[in-house]
């Protein structure tokens, strides 16, 4: 302990006395900057007076002012959370209180406690994490980044230096010299490749202050919605970066726990409330140095571990994240699938099931004519619209919004899976063009079912975007598919049985699976 932390130790036997909370037991959860004391319903939050090379908390004054920027960051998103910063002060009787008149030993920040099963990453080790939660985390991040001040400064430059002190701290913690070399000729590449794309984003108004810290771990589940909390508040520049930057580590945290199945969904929700397809192009860049950024925190804790199995555990944890790291940086060529059939054959829930498992990861951007029709009209997906909304110029419309957005995935190197009837043979045929003007492998898989499995689908289906119903179902029936040239899938059985037909298909077509 040093000197500066010695000043601390009547605060911290304060805040340790269950009879400064009423009587409650005391709870201390200690870490490299900040001691947390859980005592009845409520958290103090006692920064730890060191300094260290990314932060300095050695005073008084700068423990403050530090635990009001987190206040400041974290209570417009967390509001139930965080309360107040309180000083703790000498009393009268010569011991410690909250408040008063008496001298400020220190500062502590008030909030509320919640149960440690409500912390995303607990819930996702017991597979307790659902769709309806990705979905939410989207909404989050999305509604986040759109409030977050823009910053013009440039920072390529000092996200290129953070991103290659990751390599470093990976070669001084002794990992495989291969991997780390490896590593290091990966990133380098990319970082290189990607330079004018970061300016550009940069320019655009994409670089912002940011949560800095999204992961499974700094997001609770309160009144049912993720809340995100904690916050990077002790450096700026650290918190400051592209959207997705700040997105990817979430991204990349659910694949590491093999969720990829939620990373793309929630992947493909934030695409589509933000219309931000352009910025995928350095997604796995920014998916990689996440994972960097885990591995050198894991293969700092196995040089530090004392025992041999904390040690050993750190350091399989550290070689999986830079694993990880390096697959993101294997360039994959983009695809498109185009998946068509009438309404009830299960097309969207083939292309949500097929999407994580299509090139590189978290997988494909699935364009949904139902989801892309709502957002026209200005409506939420489950808005039931009005039949002037499905005119055939409305139709003509969402169609070409899927050409338009498909043409700017690949563009950006993100595969495509475009989700329609496509009925008609031209509206099959532009998209098989897309493909040829983009250079990328095309398959097209057709989804067949009997009238009546469609018509009971349809009949019972709630809470989806597509408003077709029985008399829309029998009337596509008249439809005339004889020109039909995609592959044929059989649709009339499980969700599975149809996957794993498509996937066949898929395959069929030499689309690239990443090794």
């Amino acid at each position: 302990m040093t000197p500066a932390e010695d000043s601390q130790a009547s605060v911290i036997a304060f805040l340790e006395n269950p009879a400064t909370h009423g009587g409650n037991a005391v709870e201390r959860i200690s870490t490299h900057g900040a001691h947390v004391f859980l005592a009845g319903a409520s958290a103090f939050k006692l920064k730890r007076a060191v300094k260290l090379p990314f932060f300095d908390f050695s005073s008084p004054a700068k423990r403050r002012r530090m635990l009001e920027t987190e206040l400041e960051l974290n209570k417009p998103w967390a509001p139930d959370i965080y309360h107040e910063v309180r000083p703790v002060c000498a009393s009268p009787s010569g011991g410690l209180q909250f408040g008063g008149d008496g001298q400020a030993l220190d500062w502590v920040l008030v909030m509320r406690r919640f149960p440690q099963d409500a912390l995303l990453d607990n819930i996702a080790a017991a597979g307790g994490l659902t769709e309806a939660m990705a979905d939410d985390m989207a909404d989050m991040a999305a509604a986040m980044h759109r409030a977050a001040p823009v910053v013009r400064d440039p920072i390529t430059a000092a996200f290129r230096r953070a991103a290659l002190d990751n390599v470093d701290a990976l070669r001084a913690a002794n990992l495989p010299a291969d991997l780390v070399a490896r590593l290091d000729r990966e990133l380098t590449f990319a970082l290189d490749a990607a330079a004018a794309h970061l300016d550009r984003r940069a320019a655009g108004g994409f670089v912002r202050h940011t949560h800095g810290d999204l992961h499974l771990g700094n997001m609770a589940l309160l009144a049912g919605k993720p809340t995100p909390f904690d916050a990077l508040e002790f450096d700026p520049a650290l918190a400051t970066g592209d959207t997705y930057y700040d997105l990817a580590f979430v991204l990349m945290d659910l694949e590491h726990r093999n969720l990829r199945p939620l990373a793309n969904r929630l992947l493909n929700r934030y695409v589509g409330l933000t219309d931000d397809i352009e910025g995928l192009r350095a997604l796995p860049l920014f998916l990689a140095v996440r994972a960097a950024v885990r591995a050198k925190v894991a293969a700092i804790a196995a040089e530090q571990a004392l025992d041999a199995e904390p040690k050993a555990t750190a350091r399989e944890k550290a070689l999986s994240y830079a694993t990880l790291a390096s697959e993101y940086l294997n360039p994959v060529k983009p695809c498109l699938v185009g998946v068509g059939g009438l309404s009830g054959t299960g097309k969207s829930a083939l292309a949500r099931a097929l999407a994580p498992t299509v090139s590189q990861s978290p997988g494909a951007i699935v364009l949904r004519s139902d989801v892309i029709r709502k957002r026209q009209c200005g409506a939420t997906e489950t808005t039931r619209l009005p039949k002037t909304a499905y005119t055939a110029a409305a139709s003509t419309s969402v169609y070409a919004q899927i050409f338009v957005d498909a043409r700017r995935c690949l563009a950006a190197g993100a595969s495509v899976i475009a989700d329609a009837v496509f009925a008609a043979p031209a509206e099959r045929r532009a998209l098989e063009d897309i493909a040829t003007s983009a250079a990328v492998p095309f398959a097209g898989v057709w989804l067949d079912a009997p009238l009546a499995i469609r018509l009971a689908r349809v009949r019972y289906r709630v809470g989806d975007a597509s408003d077709a119903d029985p008399a829309v179902a029998q009337a596509q029936e008249r439809y005339d598919l004889t020109s039909l040239t995609w592959s044929l899938c059989d649709a009339g059985g499980t969700a599975d049985q149809t996957l794993e037909q498509a996937r066949q298909l898929v395959e069929i077509r030499s689309l690239p699976a990443k090794p």
